[in-house]
């Protein structure tokens, strides 16, 4: 478990939920470098960590169960959002210390429009993903998302 005497070193980037943890949000966000590592996972709540490659986005997703909170730490990106994934009609450009608050159904995507990794993190309540989660690319995370689709339909 990682404390207050421990904010200056660099952070194993693994799954420390569901202890109790005090950390730099602001390092170990930009110390990830895979498309997405779930950071902390609890019961009610999940912490990824998010490094999207230069033209690269997160994918248009819709979270029907959930609430999720997004925050910029470094680089630029392009948010969308809407009711419909053909109708993403709220857009807006973001940067460092941005946050972004999508709501449960809402359609949503990021596009890292910069030319240095877009570094973010996000707060899924509940959790999103599997304790544990670590996709080091967006191929990777699509394929998971596939297979656990189908895991479910059967």
């Amino acid at each position: 478990m990682y404390n207050r005497r421990d904010r200056n070193s660099c952070y194993t980037l693994k799954d420390y939920g569901p202890r109790p943890i005090v950390f730099n949000i602001d390092k170990a966000t930009k110390q990830n470098n895979t498309f997405r590592t779930a950071f902390w996972t609890g019961r009610h709540l999940q912490l990824t960590l998010m490094s999207i490659k230069v033209g690269e986005d997160i994918g248009a997703e819709m979270h029907p169960n959930l609430d999720q909170f997004l925050r910029v730490e470094q680089g630029k990106g392009h948010v969308m959002m809407g009711s419909r994934r053909d109708n993403m009609n709220m857009q807006i450009n973001v940067s460092d210390d941005d946050a972004i608050i999508v709501p449960a159904g809402t359609w949503h995507n990021i596009i890292n429009i910069g030319n240095i990794p877009l570094k973010l993190y996000s707060i899924y309540a509940p959790p999103q993903h599997p304790h544990g989660t670590v996709h080091a690319t967006k191929e990777e995370a699509m394929a998971a998302e596939h297979n656990h689709m189908e895991h479910i339909q059967h």
